[in-house]
């Protein structure tokens, strides 16, 4: 069972490019991403020749004799004969290269060549992913592949391009779904929130049709992101960036989510965890929310050192690092109980996130004002609040009135509720933040 992703309308594209370079599929652990390009590889050559440095380190020594093709090509059917290459119709996939980066320097004489088509996949964890990127600068091209949003989530559940373009159409036209179609789509959230978007994850649920197993595949992917920790962190403290990590699910629960070294470590500061996030980051397995020096355009360099907030990449994940009771309850419930403000601002950030939004948020150094979120049109800046109950948004108003903020002209508010707007402020329900980009790029036109 094939789960349609994002990326295969990506790989199709790049696959019709006369003129293609070498591609980079990033990304984190588990996402899927060795097995959507299986599946375009079926589709679209003739020939198809996988190569994984983990599972078969032995083909490091593919580059022995140099980087020319010729003799990469020779290197690798010495190995294994049973490799074939077809000029012009043969797909070669380096995985897991964020244990070899030198293969990334071949990429270069791959594209000079030009008999073979290249993707390059691993999981991008720490310093190595700087290595890869210094390799192959000017002959590849990158694109990002996460875990499933919730587009691609309906997807799964049978749902075409048509609901997602209705859901649309009602937040541009401010009206508001029928209680059916309200009370469908968030419950499909709710699953969706439940389980995150790993695909193994997804599949198991759509299989079974329901939660079955589930915690078991996610506390397997947590416990294999907590070995990657272990593996991959070159020259910096792992039990600190292991604490960073188990610490963000904490953190979350707090009404102040503003990250907090010391909840970590007594009298902690972050220079003791230099490296540490950024490590998490670059990783995957986290998203980092910058804090706004002001609430005003531009949003790139106008935010504040080290004052930030942390959410997990994943939400799924988030809910699985939970403790076992808070888990169960959820799921026999579906339910979010106490908890539900902070795994909501969570799957909004990774929406945001996975839309290549940026993550900022403002708080006032007097706690009178504060926003989650901020985005952007051309002209505004667009204030998002995440409000786990559709109460008034104070500081919504604040902003929107206030002539100071003179970039802001109206907000949205996602709510557990439905399509509305009043004075300037747009309410949508949680589960339309997936379209918030193409909504701003409509109603900018």
């Amino acid at each position: 069972m094939y789960l349609r992703r994002k990326i295969d309308d990506i790989l199709i594209q790049w696959k019709k490019d006369d003129n293609r370079f070498p591609l980079i599929i990033e990304g984190s652990r588990q996402v899927g991403k060795t097995e959507s390009i299986r599946h375009f590889a079926d589709d679209n050559y003739r020939n198809f020749i996988e190569i994984n440095f983990v599972e078969e380190p032995k083909f490091k020594a593919i580059l022995s004799n140099g980087y020319k093709v010729d003799e990469i090509v020779k290197a690798i059917t010495l190995i294994d004969p049973a490799k074939r290459f077809v000029d012009n119709d043969t797909l070669i996939l380096f995985d897991e290269i964020q244990v070899f980066p030198d293969i990334a320097t071949s990429l270069k004489f791959f594209k000079q060549d030009g008999r073979f088509d290249v993707i390059c996949s691993g999981s991008m964890l720490g310093l190595s992913y700087h290595e890869i990127e210094s390799n192959s600068v000017g002959y590849k091209m990158n694109e990002t592949m996460y875990s499933m949003d919730f587009e691609e989530f309906l997807w799964a559940k049978g749902y075409g391009n048509e609901t997602v373009d209705s859901m649309l159409q009602h937040m541009i036209d401010i009206e508001p779904f029928s209680d059916l179609e309200n009370e469908t789509y968030m419950d499909l959230f709710t699953d969706y929130i439940i389980l995150g978007g790993m695909p193994s994850v997804v599949k198991s649920y759509i299989e079974k049709r329901n939660f079955e197993g589930m915690s078991f595949i996610q506390n397997q992917l947590i416990k294999d992101y907590k070995e990657d920790i272990q593996k991959y962190t070159e020259g910096l403290d792992k039990s600190k960036v292991l604490a960073v990590y188990e610490h963000v699910p904490a953190q979350l629960a707090k009404e102040n989510k503003k990250f907090q070294y010391s909840d970590i470590r007594k009298g902690a500061r972050s220079r003791d965890y230099f490296g540490c996030i950024e490590w998490l980051r670059t990783a995957g397995t986290i998203m980092q929310c910058e804090c706004m020096r002001y609430p005003s355009l531009p949003i790139k360099g106008n935010t504040i050192e080290n004052v930030f907030k942390l959410y997990m990449s994943d939400t799924g994940m988030l809910i699985a690092s939970l403790d076992e009771e808070l888990q169960e309850y959820i799921r026999l419930h579906k339910t979010l109980g106490t908890f539900g403000g902070g795994i909501y601002e969570n799957v909004v950030a990774e929406a945001f996130m996975k839309q290549g939004l940026p993550l900022v948020y403002y708080k006032k150094e007097n706690s009178t004002l504060e926003e989650d979120f901020f985005v952007r049109t051309f002209e505004n800046l667009v204030p998002v609040e995440v409000k786990s109950t559709n109460a008034n948004s104070k500081s919504l108003r604040m902003l929107i009135n206030g002539e100071q903020y003179s970039d802001i002209k109206y907000g949205i508010k996602l709510v557990k509720g439905n399509v509305g707007m009043n004075n300037n402020i747009y309410t949508f329900p949680y589960y339309t933040a997936f379209l918030i980009k193409r909504y701003l790029k409509a109603c900018s036109k």
